[in-house]
């Protein structure tokens, strides 16, 4: 038993000093230099190595990447913080882009490889993207249609207000190339432009050319033409129980010396649910007709007296005589307001 004890012990001897023999360090490679000639925003790094070269660039970059930008617009400054972006400059980066671009560029004669590389600058996207959307936001004018608002006695018209933006995705695009750029003045100029609005106001006079308005209160058919007045003409309305429609109609037909389809309606009298023709004295609709809406329209009348009166079943009367001069002015399909 102590025999045995005893060899094993011997086996195991030199297995521990084995194990305990030092292990040789690797040598490290030595670090790359860039070739002469190399320069990066301007500055030379050739015949330095990466470490070297990257001490260089920070030392003589870094603060003036962090200085802040101003951008001016139609009087109105706002600063874009580097650091509220996210902006980060890679020393080491932009060394080892310094070198592979050297040595991928073919030597001079004198044995130098004159290769330009930008610094390595990161940052948000989405930041810069934003300040440039602020920036708008600060001198931004909405742009204001046109708009037209209707009254019996006159066409309001709200004319149309030119607006200004500037172009946000230019004004990132030189942002970004500022940003990485050490030897560019930190101010910048952007140019608003217009922003024409959708609707004008020769687009709403094209829209109505021509309007009626038919005034209830005061019995007057009003004529606009091109939004402005043009002419009045006395009428009479509808009586009680037999109400002038109110709302916004339009013109829906035009007809010269009408046949009137008596309704069946008791005041329709002997008349009731027969046609008289166009131009008979027995027919109440004289000279000219403006379908607006339903059974209602704009005619003439005999009954001369009742102009300025709530006396018709719901059309508007008028005198022959300005029905007939009313009428070529009124096209099919002009907007009809009745209050």
């Amino acid at each position: 038993m102590r025999l045995v004890l005893a060899v094993a012990i011997l086996v195991m001897l030199p297995a521990a000093a084995a194990a305990q023999d030092p292990v040789p360090t690797p040598t490290p490679a030595p670090e790359p230099v860039i070739p002469l000639g190399a320069t990066a925003a301007g500055l030379p790094v050739g015949g330095l190595t990466l470490s070297q070269a990257a001490a260089l660039l920070d030392s003589t970059f870094s603060a003036k990447l962090a200085q802040r930008i101003q951008v001016r617009v139609a009087g109105t400054r706002c600063h874009l913080y580097t650091r509220r972006i996210g902006l980060v400059f890679d020393a080491l980066k932009t060394a080892r882009r310094a070198n592979i671009a050297a040595n991928a560029t073919p030597p001079a004669p004198d044995g130098t490889r004159r290769v330009d590389v930008p610094l390595h600058v990161s940052y948000n996207g989405n930041r810069l993207a934003r300040f440039a959307y602020n920036v708008d936001l600060r001198s931004f004018i909405r742009r204001r249609s046109a708009r037209l608002t209707m009254t019996v006695r006159r066409m309001k018209l709200r004319r149309a207000r030119m607006g200004w933006s500037i172009d946000q995705k230019a004004l990132a695009k030189r942002l970004d190339a500022l940003l990485a750029d050490p030897h560019a003045e930190r101010i910048i100029r952007a140019e608003r432009e217009r922003v024409p609005p959708k609707v004008n106001a020769n687009d709403l006079r094209k829209q109505y050319p021509t309007v009626v308005t038919i005034d209830r209160a005061h019995f007057k058919l009003r004529l606009f033409r091109n939004l402005r007045w043009s002419r009045t003409y006395g009428i009479a309305v509808g009586a009680p129980g037999y109400a002038t429609p109110t709302g916004r109609f339009s013109i829906q037909n035009k007809a010269v010396n009408p046949p009137w389809s008596a309704p069946d309606e008791p005041w329709a009298g002997a008349y009731r649910n027969e046609v008289v023709a166009g131009g008979s004295p027995e027919n109440p609709l004289k000279a000219r007709w403006l379908g607006v809406v339903g059974g209602v329209g704009i005619h003439g009348t005999a009954l001369d007296y009742s102009i300025g009166t709530r006396a018709s079943h719901g059309c508007i009367r008028m005198h022959v005589a300005d029905v007939i001069d009313l009428y070529p002015r009124v096209p099919v399909g002009t907007p009809v307001l009745i209050r």
